[in-house]
């Protein structure tokens, strides 16, 4: 990809990223709470969350899809849960999670696992993969917060794992700008919709 091209697709993924945020920003504590809750009775209701021995997800922050319940419930549940450790280079490393009280301030607002850290190939070992996300297209394109890191850890989950982005129901849209090394995921989870699989190319 040339460096004209590079900028466009940059000034295209920015401008929609302002847009899905300022979105966000409008959804009041309510129907934040709500979509969580909708989500997470979707994802449990999954089959292949059912079956997963080992789920790889994400702590929320901010105004993403509640993930906490979500976690918790899985964990109650006896699925083995790895959080991501944000790397300095921006890549993930996975840490397990034990529970709410497991833990610690990370970098940007996260919390993170206080787990030993298992390196960055540990996501390999899930059944089942959550992973954040602005918006998915109806290919599995998805648009991240513009690190890369989730694109990266995608890369290394094998073709056959479930990967599923959590996002608001008008996140969800027709295309969104893409290059060479976004990666796809293969279903979307929405509050009103549920966990549909997305079309495969």
């Amino acid at each position: 990809m040339n460096s004209q091209l590079a900028g466009d697709l940059a000034d295209d993924k920015a401008a929609l990223r302002r847009r899905l945020l300022a979105g966000r920003r409008a959804l009041d504590p309510a129907e934040l709470a709500a979509a969580g809750r909708a989500i997470r009775d979707a994802v449990l209701d999954l089959p292949e969350a059912q079956m997963a021995g080992t789920v790889a997800a994400y702590y929320s922050i901010g105004a993403e899809p509640d993930t906490h319940g979500l976690l918790f419930a899985l964990w109650k549940r006896g699925s083995y849960g790895l959080l991501p450790v944000l790397l300095p280079d921006g890549d993930l490393d996975w840490a397990s999670y034990e529970g709410p009280d497991s833990l610690r301030p990370g970098p940007r607002g996260l919390l993170e696992p206080g787990e030993p850290a298992r390196g960055v190939a540990a996501v390999c070992s899930a059944d089942l993969v959550l992973v954040p996300a602005l918006a998915v297209d109806h290919s599995g394109l998805r648009l991240g917060r513009g690190g890369g890191s989730y694109d990266r850890a995608l890369a290394r989950v094998g073709g056959q794992v479930p990967t599923v982005a959590l996002v608001y129901d008008a996140e969800l849209l027709p295309a969104v700008p893409a290059g060479p090394h976004d990666q796809r995921v293969r279903m979307v989870a929405r509050p009103s919709a549920g966990v549909i699989t997305l079309p495969r190319e």
